[in-house]
């Protein structure tokens, strides 16, 4: 469970760079950009990745692919989501993507569940629309229903690929790790110099200073969620809902404390049923090892 806790941690601290950024006046997408080639720097000089088992067939694997492109345009998709509809309601379609993780860990990974398992999930999911809850204002546009349903599938089918990169063996999971930020930072980069010259967008350093520092977590955090699916590859529910779940609470507790956030009634009823269903969750885990 360490490794949970670390990503967590790192999750956390992602988002808080990513609300402080519009404070600051930070281009989210070029710090974004700068957070992938941070991201290459740590995986080559604490890792080391092996390219000796590399060839042209794996490093073009569609997995890796789909992953390389799927994070840099969740985060401009998520981007748009904010802009369009408000932090809340993108932070709702990003929570709940656990819904097609969960399906996919039953569905594509053949895990059981116990009755402590859908007892907890069952509590998860309830959690989860009641911690994130928020009144809403005007009513939105009729097209922006789009960016929030590209965010709920978008980020679920990242917790998907990562699963299936944790099982390759071919190579090392790290190699596939530098592989995927390699094809992020690359695709990033050109979509930022095609801005840059079509828009007059200027590339400044703070954004790359402000994208070091976000690389830093960012890589923290998948780092160790991959590390929390290989150490409990049997059980991978358990990593996607605890995942979740863990970001939601520890998220709000963020909100409340640092950034004065008030929350409802519903809210805090949120956060208590989420403590009950990490206990069942863990339980239920404990009880399949016996």
């Amino acid at each position: 469970m360490i490794y949970l806790v670390l990503s967590i941690t790192c999750s956390v601290i992602v988002g808080v760079l990513l609300k402080l950024a519009k404070r600051y006046q930070i281009n989210v997408m070029q710090a974004v950009t700068w957070n992938y080639l941070f991201a290459i720097g740590l995986s080559a000089f604490f890792f080391k990745p092996d390219f000796s088992t590399l060839n042209f067939t794996v490093a073009l694997s569609p997995i890796y692919l789909v992953i390389g492109i799927l994070l840099p345009a969740i985060f401009l998709i998520q981007g748009y989501a904010v802009q369009q509809t408000g932090l809340a309601r993108t932070d709702i379609a990003q929570r709940l993507s656990l819904f097609i993780s969960l399906c996919a860990a039953y569905f594509l990974f053949n895990e059981s569940f116990d009755r402590l398992k859908y007892v907890g999930l069952i509590f998860g999911f309830i959690a989860i629309v009641f911690t994130i809850y928020r009144k809403f204002g005007s009513p939105s546009s009729k097209h922006t229903w789009l960016y929030l349903l590209l965010v709920f599938v978008g980020f679920g089918a990242i917790d998907v690929f990562f699963k299936f990169v944790s099982q390759i063996t071919v190579i090392p999971y790290t190699t596939s790790l530098f592989l995927i930020f390699c094809i992020a930072f690359i695709l990033s980069l050109g979509y930022i110099l095609y801005l840059a010259i079509t828009k007059r967008t200027k590339i400044q350093l703070i954004n790359f200073v402000c994208g070091c520092v976000l690389g830093f977590f960012n890589f923290g955090n998948i780092l160790f969620y991959l590390k929390a699916h290989r150490a409990m590859s049997d059980q991978p529910s358990t990593v996607f809902a605890a995942m979740n779940i863990g970001v939601i609470i520890a998220g709000s507790l963020i909100g409340i404390v640092l950034f004065k956030e008030r929350l409802s009634k519903l809210n805090y009823t949120g956060l208590i049923l989420a403590l009950v269903a990490i206990v069942l969750i863990t339980l239920s885990k404990l009880h399949a090892v016996r």
